[in-house]
C-alpha cells in the first residue's frame, strides 16, 4: 500500500468516521482541510441496496447539475448532415460517423462524452469493447442516444453527469469543484441524490441508498446524511 502524504494523514484526522455528516457540514468540512494546489473534484459515491449481479436491478442515467462541473466537458457526436451541423453549432469538440469510429477505434480517447444520434449505432455499435470499460458508452436511459444530438452537447456542457453502477453495487458522480461555494455544492448533490432515487428499482426491497459519501480527490471521505 502505498504511503499516504502527510497532508492526506492530517486531513483524515478531523474526519470523523463514525459520524454520519449533514450534508452542508460535510462539505464544509472538505473545503476546509488541506490539500493539493490544483483545484480538486469533489465526488460523491452511493452504495446502493441492489443485487449488481441481477441486470434488472442495474442502474444508469444522467442528470444535469444546476450549478455545473465547474470544468470543461469535451464532448464528440456520431451523427451526419444536418444533425452534425447542429452538433457542431452547439459546441461538440469533433462530430463524425465511420471516420470518427475508427479514430476512437485506433486508440483517441480525449473526450468525456459520446453522443449519437440512433441511425448512427451500426458504428458505435462496434466500439463497445472500446468505450465500454471507460463508462463512455452511449445509451438510451443516460441520454446519450438521441435524434437531438445538438440539444445533448448543450446540456452535457452546462454540466449534465452520467453514472452507472459498478460491480459492488455502486454509483460514483463528480458533483463539482472544491472551489465551489458550499451552498454550490449542496445544490448539486441534492439534485443528484435525488435523481438517483427516482431511478430506484422495482426489484429492490429495503433501503435503496444505503450509504453516501463526499470527497475530494485527493482528500478522505466523509459519511452524510440523506433521506431517502
Amino acid at each position: 500500500m502505498a504511503k499516504r502524504s502527510k497532508k492526506y494523514r492530517a486531513a483524515v484526522e478531523r474526519v470523523d468516521r463514525a459520524r454520519l455528516y449533514d450534508p452542508k457540514e460535510a462539505l464544509d468540512l472538505l473545503k476546509s482541510l488541506p490539500g493539493p494546489k490544483f483545484d480538486e473534484t469533489v465526488d460523491v459515491v452511493v452504495r446502493l441496496g441492489i443485487d449488481p449481479r441481477r441486470s434488472d436491478q442495474l442502474v444508469r442515467g444522467a442528470v444535469s447539475l444546476p450549478k455545473g462541473l465547474g470544468r470543461t466537458v469535451k464532448v464528440v457526436v456520431f451523427a451526419e448532415g444536418e444533425k452534425a451541423e447542429a452538433a457542431q453549432a452547439a459546441g461538440a469538440d469533433e462530430v463524425g460517423s465511420a471516420d470518427l469510429a475508427e479514430k476512437i477505434q485506433g486508440g483517441w480517447m480525449d473526450f468525456d462524452v459520446v453522443i449519437a444520434s440512433p441511425d448512427m449505432m451500426k458504428h458505435v455499435g462496434k466500439l463497445g469493447k472500446v468505450l465500454g470499460p471507460q463508462g463512455k458508452m452511449p445509451s438510451p436511459k443516460s441520454g446519450t442516444v438521441t435524434p437531438d444530438v445538438a440539444n445533448a452537447v448543450t446540456e452535457f456542457k452546462a454540466g449534465k453527469v452520467e453514472f452507472r453502477t459498478d460491480a459492488g453495487g455502486n454509483v460514483h458522480a463528480p458533483v463539482g469543484k472544491r472551489s465551489f461555494a458550499v451552498d454550490d455544492l449542496a445544490v448539486n448533490l441534492e439534485a443528484f441524490l435525488d435523481h438517483l432515487l427516482s431511478l430506484r428499482p422495482s426489484a429492490v426491497k429495503g433501503s435503496f441508498l444505503r450509504r453516501v459519501s463526499v470527497s475530494t480527490t485527493m482528500g478522505p471521505g466523509a459519511w452524510i446524511s440523506y433521506e431517502g
